[in-house]
């Protein structure tokens, strides 16, 4: 087979809820969007003993070798859904790593959407959604692009032709550790999205909400909370939010013209920090 490009998205939570503790995990429930920024991926079928996996690209470093592409392939030969075949695998990242982008989780989902819509795996949606957990919690979020909520049970409710939103997404010059972050998480709150709805993703409903984690990593990085108080008065933002357990925080306009802006007033005072405007999908 000649090589696919494939576009793995990065993933926003524009709210996020604590709503218990499992013995390992926390219940959680967001509501989610894709944007245009994205990893591009390659994907080739070898004639080799052994998969090849690569990354290369801005934010290329220090990946693991137990990263989740490794994982995804390891499950789909365990379970011979490959049938023996290898693939070489290319990926250009471009979206920062601990940044609460979800970057490598939609690697794997990206990856593993394709193999399916190839038709190289054949899996019922049960075994999707298996495969998925075994890698990571919000791998299943990003086999399909659409937005969605995801309640504290685990269920996904997605939708389509939702409000869209300009975003200004910022990153110091650090990452946050999502297990350090929930490791802090001490307060608990009810759930407040067991009623899934597309109005959910409108301005007036999003600009109530927050990110729970935020107290936390905040509190771990005072610095976070800093850059957030800047955007929030950078160019009248509708909201500006962290993003799963940070470190990028996110200002939301409904303006392309008003986000570039912000943009460059932005890099004057942080020139050293990584910026980039984008939009949902």
């Amino acid at each position: 087979m000649s090589a696919i490009q494939v576009k793995s998205h990065a993933k926003i939570n524009l709210a996020l809820n604590i709503t218990g503790k499992l013995a390992k995990l926390h219940k959680i429930e967001s509501i989610v969007s894709f944007i245009n920024l994205h990893d591009l991926i390659f994907i080739k079928q070898i004639k080799e003993p052994n998969h090849r996996i690569y990354f290369y690209g801005n934010f290329s470093q220090k990946i693991s070798k137990n990263n989740t592409v490794e994982k995804l392939f390891k499950i789909l030969d365990e379970k011979k859904l490959l049938k023996d075949k290898k693939f070489q695998i290319k990926i250009k990242k471009n979206i920062p790593q601990k940044a609460g982008l979800g970057g490598g989780s939609m690697n794997a989902a990206s990856i593993l959407k394709i193999l399916l819509k190839k038709k190289i795996i054949k899996a019922s949606q049960k075994k999707i959604k298996d495969i998925s957990n075994a890698i990571g919690s919000d791998v299943i979020l990003g086999v399909d692009n659409k937005s969605a909520v995801l309640k504290s049970n685990n269920i996904i409710k997605r939708f389509s032709k939702c409000p869209k939103f300009y975003t200004l997404l910022v990153r110091p010059n650090f990452g946050c550790s999502t297990k350090e972050i929930y490791s802090r998480v001490k307060k608990i709150t009810k759930s407040k999205f067991t009623n899934p709805k597309r109005s959910m993703f409108k301005y007036g409903y999003l600009f109530k909400q927050a990110n729970a984690l935020e107290t936390v990593a905040f509190s771990r990085y005072p610095r976070l909370k800093k850059i957030k108080s800047f955007l929030e008065n950078l160019n009248q933002p509708l909201f500006v939010r962290m993003t799963g357990s940070g470190s990028v925080i996110v200002a939301y306009y409904q303006s392309k013209k008003d986000c570039e802006l912000a943009k460059v007033q932005f890099k004057r005072k942080f020139e050293n920090y990584w910026c980039n405007t984008s939009k949902t999908l």
